[in-house]
């Protein structure tokens, strides 16, 4: 699997997260990824510097890349990038609507020259409509997308606790990229891919939208309560802790009912009878659960519910993920040491992906200068 992108050359005017996520994807595949940064580099090597001096956005979407720092207004710097952009298969970018245009790299022109090369750009709400000049980031999207008001709970909106619309749309970039990759093979000419962190999220909002459309229903903030199954959330044990557990259909309600509630009548109650009347009758149920969790931690709760067949989940803390006995782990290098990173979710023929090293801004500008610089 790592070397499935070998001799696929990508350059990347890229920062922040949505690009670097992509680029990342294809260079833990084996392609040759560029990493252009300005001067003082991608800003989000300044994010934090938790991860020994590093930044932790910036140590996660950044290996196994190469970076060379270039001013773009500078004309030895713009005929070097130049030069990179006649060898590649593709170029990401994701700078400010209208800029790439503006440092004399339109990528329209770009593939009159190179008609095998993939361009991607990705923005905030795409190339088209009344937004799409407007600069965009992750936690805009999430208020724009309608993200937000189905997010957190009936005291107000929450913001999604990591960057979902930028990752979101790297994933679609990083799709359409390897479909492009293919459909290149046979067609022998490259395209423009164009994703926006506005589009990423809003198909990931479909569910919510067509209830409102063809249901007249409007998704309410449930906290880490389903909106529409009950139960299906969050319950405290006698510690104080939290397990969330899901009752699918009246089958599991029943198991529940006479194997974790130890009281069968609960399930022919007509209150309860129904998913449809439990939703109706939350606040009655909730009682009726919360009296019986409130005896027993936790821990012990998750097992009764295991034993009894209920799909159930602790509401953890990062000191339990750390912990947590399914966590794999992949050693990547930084410029500071070395970092054990949370691995990817795939495993390919038994493998996890490994990571390639964490780039110093301008680690390899030298020797990418004697490369392409003629």
């Amino acid at each position: 699997m790592p070397g499935d992108l070998n001799g696929v050359m990508v350059v990347t005017l890229e920062q922040a997260v949505a690009a670097p996520y992509l680029s990342c994807r294809l260079a833990e595949a084996g392609a040759r990824v560029i990493k252009v940064e300005r001067a003082e580099g991608d800003f989000a090597r300044q994010y934090d510097h938790l991860v020994h001096g590093e930044s932790a956005y910036f140590v996660w979407l950044n290996r196994g890349k190469e970076s060379i720092a270039l001013d773009l207004r500078d004309p030895a710097d713009k005929a070097l990038m130049a030069a990179m952009l006649k060898d590649a298969d593709i170029f990401i970018q994701n700078l400010a609507p209208g800029a790439i245009d503006r440092l004399g790299f339109a990528l329209e022109e770009l593939r009159q020259d190179n008609p095998r090369l993939i361009t991607v750009s990705i923005s905030g709400y795409g190339e088209d409509g009344p937004f799409r000049d407007r600069k965009a980031y992750d936690l805009l999207i999430q208020a724009e997308s309608g993200l937000s008001s189905i997010t957190g709970n009936a005291h107000g909106s929450a913001r999604v606790g990591v960057s979902v619309c930028d990752i979101a749309c790297g994933m679609n970039a990083h799709e359409a990229v390897l479909q492009a990759l293919y459909a290149r093979e046979r067609s022998g000419t490259g395209r423009h891919i164009s994703v926006s962190l506005f589009h990423a999220l809003t198909d990931w909002m479909n569910v919510p939208y067509l209830q409102y459309a063809y249901g007249g229903k409007t998704p309410v903030r449930s906290g880490l309560m389903h909106p529409t199954i009950a139960p299906y959330g969050t319950y405290a044990g006698s510690d104080g802790k939290e397990v969330l557990f899901s009752i699918q259909n009246e089958r599991e309600w029943l198991k529940f009912c006479t194997r974790v509630l130890g009281n069968g009548d609960v399930a022919n109650d007509p209150r309860f009878d129904s998913n449809s009347n439990r939703v109706a009758n939350r606040d009655a149920l909730d009682e009726v659960i919360g009296a019986v969790f409130a005896k027993h931690p936790r821990d012990t709760l998750a097992e009764m519910l295991e034993n009894a067949g209920i799909a159930n989940g602790r509401v953890n803390e990062m000191e339990d993920l750390a912990a947590h006995p399914q966590t794999r782990y992949v050693d990547v290098e930084t410029p500071t040491g070395p970092v054990r990173l949370l691995a990817r979710g795939e495993v390919v023929d038994g493998e996890v992906a490994q990571a390639g090293a964490v780039p110093a801004l301008d680690a390899d500008g030298e020797r990418l200068r004697r490369e392409f610089g003629g």
